[in-house]
């Protein structure tokens, strides 16, 4: 089996809404899009960051949060705001990642979560995007945007979740 991308197969431009109400939805979503639109197996992730003393915001719709025609700096700095001077063990978040595996009539999930802690003002660091330069994981000193790619590979949401994926992917494969 080889893998390919949408742009592989020319449907890089198949909009798939994430309007469901949990990332399994929006996971499950664009895998079975993607699935029927190629008549291929598809994987397809959503990724949220859940704040424990926002209610879990920005939750789902990370990308979103703090309303239309914000920057992701805008809504880092809306969340550091909304936190206001919330002491770090008041502070705990987790970044979650659902992967979705659709072929045919089946669909499996695999779920990855990463502990850890809203920061109580950005940090330095290359190595990230999103909400990484707030996020500081569990028994860490420094931001998600600081640790090196290797580490993050090894231990991220996305990582735990793509490695509880792979058996069922090598079922697939048999």
């Amino acid at each position: 089996m080889q893998l390919v991308t949408p742009a592989d197969l020319g449907l890089q431009h198949l909009e798939v809404a994430e309007d469901g109400d949990s990332l399994e939805a929006n996971a499950s979503h664009k895998a079975r899009d993607w699935a029927a639109a190629s008549a291929l197996p598809a994987l397809a992730d959503d990724t949220g960051l859940f704040v424990d003393a926002l209610d879990g915001a920005p939750g789902i719709y990370p990308a979103r949060w703090g309303g239309p025609g914000l920057d992701m700096a805008q809504r880092r700095k809306k969340l550091l705001d909304a936190l206001g001077d919330l002491p770090p063990a008041q502070r705990s978040a987790r970044f979650v990642c659902v992967i979705a595996l659709a072929w045919g009539e089946r669909l499996e999930l695999a779920r990855g979560e990463y502990e850890g802690r809203i920061a109580l003002a950005e940090m330095p660091g290359s190595s990230g995007f999103g909400y990484d330069s707030i996020f500081i994981p569990h028994n860490a000193d420094r931001s998600w945007a600081q640790l090196p790619p290797d580490v993050k590979q090894r231990y991220s949401h996305r990582s735990l979740a793509a490695a509880r994926i792979v058996p069922v992917l090598r079922q697939l494969l048999t």
